[in-house]
C-alpha cells in the first residue's frame, strides 16, 4: 500500500476520494445535482409562463397553459407561419421567372443561331475561322484559347460569382405544442375548473397560499405529489385516486351525474418534488472537461 502526500504526487495509485476531491476543487468534471422543490413547476402552474394560471386551459395531452398565454403563443405562429409563407411565394415566383427568362434565352438563342448561318449562305465572302494560338512559353493560361469570359476571376469584384440565397422550404401550417411537440389547436383547449380550498382562518393572499386548491368530489389538497385529472365535460380537476375508487365503478360524474368515457378523464402532467421523480428528470448534469491522469 503507498503512501500518499497532500498534492497526490507521491504514490502511482490515484484514488477516487482523490480524484473527486480535486475535480471539486478545480472546477472540473461532470456536476450532478438534484433539483429542489423551488426549481420543479407546481402542478397549478403555466407551462409558458411559469406562473399560477388565472385562465387555466389544458391540452388533450395534460399540459396546463395559462389561456392568455397559449393564445398569444398560438396568435405568434400564425404570423410567423404567413411571413415564412410569403417568403416562399416569393421564392417561387422568382423561380418561375428565371424559368421563364431561361426558356426565352434559349429561344433567342437559337433564332441568333439561325439568322447568323442564314447570313452565312447569303455572303459571297468566305469567312475564314481564326484560332488563338496557345502560348509558346510551355505554360498553358486560364485565358487563352477564347476561355477569358468563362472563367471568373476571383480577385475582380465585378467577376466574382455570386453566392445562391438558400432554399426556403415550403413551411408547416400546423402549430405544434411548446412542450410535447404535438399538433395543437385553439378550439381542443379545454378550461380547467380549479376548487379553491376553503379556510376562512388563513387570510393570505391565493398565491402565498401553500394549500390553493382541494379535489372536487373528495376535498383532498391538491400538491405535486398527488396525481391529478381532469374531467373534459366540466374541467373539474379531481385526484387519481377520487377516479380509480369512485368514478370508474360506474363512470358517471360525480357532481352533474353524466355519463363518462376514458377519453374524458384527462391526466395533469405535473412536475416532481425534490425527493422523488414523477414524470420529470430532476437531476441537472453540467458537463465540463474532466481531469486526465
Amino acid at each position: 500500500m503507498t503512501r500518499h502526500a497532500r498534492n497526490c504526487t507521491a504514490g502511482a495509485v490515484y484514488t477516487y476520494h482523490e480524484k473527486k476531491k480535486d475535480a471539486a476543487n478545480s472546477g472540473f468534471g461532470t456536476t450532478s445535482r438534484r433539483i429542489g422543490k423551488d426549481s420543479v413547476k407546481s402542478f397549478d402552474c403555466c407551462s409558458l409562463t411559469l406562473q399560477p394560471c388565472r385562465n387555466p386551459v389544458i391540452t388533450k395531452d395534460g399540459y396546463l397553459f395559462d389561456k392568455e398565454a397559449i393564445l398569444t403563443y398560438i396568435i405568434s405562429k400564425k404570423n410567423e407561419h404567413s411571413r415564412k409563407m410569403k417568403e416562399y411565394e416569393k421564392q417561387v415566383k422568382q423561380d418561375e421567372e428565371e424559368e421563364t427568362a431561361k426558356a426565352n434565352a434559349e429561344e433567342q438563342k437559337k433564332l441568333d443561331k439561325f439568322i447568323s448561318t442564314e447570313k452565312n449562305i447569303v455572303s459571297n465572302k468566305a469567312v475564314i475561322p481564326t484560332v488563338e494560338q496557345p502560348s509558346t512559353s510551355g505554360a498553358i493560361s486560364n485565358v487563352s484559347l477564347g476561355k477569358r469570359k468563362e472563367l471568373p476571376s476571383f480577385w475582380v469584384p465585378s467577376q466574382t460569382p455570386a453566392a445562391k440565397i438558400s432554399r426556403i422550404e415550403k413551411p408547416d401550417s400546423k402549430i405544434y405544442c411548446p412542450v410535447s411537440n404535438k399538433p395543437l389547436k385553439a378550439k381542443d383547449l379545454i378550461e380547467v375548473k380549479f376548487t379553491l380550498v376553503k379556510d376562512p382562518a388563513d387570510k393570505k393572499s391565493l398565491i402565498a397560499k401553500e394549500n390553493r386548491y382541494m379535489c372536487a368530489v373528495t376535498h383532498d389538497i391538491l400538491n405535486n405529489s398527488v396525481p391529478c385529472a381532469v374531467l373534459k365535460p366540466t374541467g373539474d380537476v379531481v385526484t387519481i385516486e377520487c377516479i380509480d375508487k369512485i368514478i370508474r365503478k360506474d363512470m358517471i360524474h360525480p357532481l352533474t351525474s353524466e355519463k363518462l368515457s376514458e377519453s374524458d378523464i384527462i391526466p395533469l402532467q405535473r412536475g416532481g418534488t425534490g425527493f422523488a421523480t414523477t414524470n420529470e428528470k430532476l437531476e441537472a448534469k453540467e458537463q465540463k472537461p474532466c481531469l486526465q491522469v
